[in-house]
């Protein structure tokens, strides 16, 4: 499968792409600065230089055609203001699913936010990051043209993976490895028994792919 991931560089992200290199798929990350390539290629993707803040749909649809899947993990980051969370959580969203719905990608994974709510009170930048993840999600949950799933992983840590996840339409607050979260993703492209569902994740005590299968069959 060849499986477009926008926010390549992201620590998500490269870890993603570890994993579907390492099972024969075909990662291809977009990132914004050129010499980010060389981690992409050590990570066994191949490298797209595309600025998502200021491309066109067609632009980045181009980069999506022939793809068997997008995945959007992108993020303006923690050091960012508020201005970037509208054009990067959000706009870039919006952009590359539009993009998506353009190129004829079907399967679409999103990489959201614990908490992330449209409608989300507060003036401080994180409460501005909760209402512009939650206004992407909403956008995308409303694309016919996409079989989406939102992911929203709970806060995310640099620990080791244990394998071992709660993944549920609602989990409650908690911790969960960036390794975890990245596989939980490997496995969502491959079910798209999953699409139309918004899930949360943190740590837990059920294996990744079991996790998975569970939510797929509700």
């Amino acid at each position: 499968m060849r499986i477009v991931i926008a926010g390549g560089h992201g620590q998500i992200a490269l870890r993603l792409e570890r994993l579907l290199a390492a099972r024969g798929d075909e990662p291809v990350g977009i990132i914004r600065t050129a010499g980010q390539g060389d981690d992409l290629r050590e990570a066994g993707a191949e490298p797209v230089l595309l600025d998502l803040e200021s491309a066109s749909v067609d632009e980045v649809a181009a980069q999506l055609r022939g793809a068997d899947a997008a995945v959007f993990a992108a993020g303006a980051g923690p050091g960012s203001g508020t201005s970037r969370k509208d054009t990067v959580d959000k706009g870039a969203a919006v952009l590359f699913a539009d993009a998506a719905v353009r190129a004829g990608v079907r399967r679409f994974v999103v990489v959201s936010s614990m908490g992330a709510d449209p409608a989300h009170r507060g003036d401080d930048v994180f409460d501005v990051y909760l209402r512009a993840k939650g206004a992407a999600d909403a956008y995308v949950s409303g694309l016919d043209a996409l079989d989406w799933t939102v992911l929203r992983p709970g806060a995310l840590t640099d620990d080791p993976g244990t394998g071992l996840v709660r993944l549920e339409a609602h989990t409650g607050r908690g911790a969960v490895p960036r390794d975890d979260v990245a596989a939980v993703l490997a496995e969502l492209i491959d079910t798209s028994a999953t699409a139309g569902l918004t899930l949360e994740l943190t740590g837990g005590s059920t294996p990744v792919s079991v996790a998975v299968k569970s939510v797929a069959g509700n």
